[in-house]
């Protein structure tokens, strides 16, 4: 099972970033439109070149503003354009700290959209196919068809310190139950992802839910004391961790 983490996304890379990349094996960084800069993205990677973290690109709408948690009106050609500029980007930074980007997760309202909306999915797959073969998402969903044309793998994701609701969609930002604050609860949701592919929704249904990576938020307090909770629930379970691909940093 891989373990990721949104980071990279404040003005300096944080003491919470830092620590947890001590304990993901894949990294999630904002490329700059809802969140981080140039610097933050170096910095980032070069902890995840020295730890032998896999590395993807954290692509959103251009919503600084809104942390990239609106839903934007955005012309697909734009769209298109906007997130082929925040790969470029990235991968700039990546490859002068010695590593490479080898996959995409969109943020927030974008990776929502994805996950519902076929059109949507469709520009994103189409846009970023020839950059990258590998797109992290949610499991099932409106991405499928599109990537699967495309030829470019979904890596299914689940979250262990976010709350679902009873038909599996995660509970909006600010909803009653949207966030899971207790570490001991982040890691029995993770065990019970990773080894019977479950998590109970906010009103007590259980999910079946089949998933490659788990999510950790960086953005969170407290999420460096969950991350490790997380790490030390699977590898009490007996649960390998490690990344979804082969890491090619360095």
């Amino acid at each position: 099972m891989d373990l990721n983490a949104d980071l990279a996304e404040g003005d300096v890379l944080s003491t919470v970033d830092r620590a947890l990349l001590d304990v993901v094996t894949s990294a999630s960084l904002a490329c700059g439109f809802h969140a981080g800069s140039r610097m933050v993205m170096r910095a980032a990677a070069e902890l995840c070149v020295e730890r032998g973290v896999a590395i993807g690109a954290h692509v959103s709408y251009r919503d600084r503003q809104g942390f990239g948690r609106r839903a934007l009106a955005v012309p697909a050609v734009q769209l298109a354009a906007d997130l082929v500029e925040q790969w470029e980007t990235l991968v700039d930074e990546v490859s002068a700290a010695g590593g490479r980007v080898t996959y995409v997760k969109p943020h927030g309202a974008l990776y929502h959209s994805m996950a519902s909306d076929t059109e949507m999915a469709a520009t994103v797959v189409g846009a970023l196919a020839p950059c990258c073969r590998v797109l992290v998402g949610p499991a099932g969903g409106a991405l499928a068809g599109p990537a699967a044309e495309a030829g470019v793998e979904v890596v299914s994701e689940g979250f262990c310190d976010r709350g679902y609701d009873a038909g599996g969609q995660l509970i909006p930002r600010g909803g009653t139950g949207d966030l899971i604050a207790d570490p001991t609860e982040a890691g029995r949701r993770a065990r019970l992802l990773a080894t019977e592919g479950r998590v109970r929704s906010v009103d007590g249904t259980w999910l079946e839910m089949t998933v490659r990576t788990l999510c950790l938020h960086g953005d969170q307090p407290g999420a460096d004391r969950r991350g490790r909770a997380v790490r030390d629930a699977l590898t009490a379970a007996g649960v390998e961790v490690r990344a979804f691909a082969p890491v090619v940093n360095g």
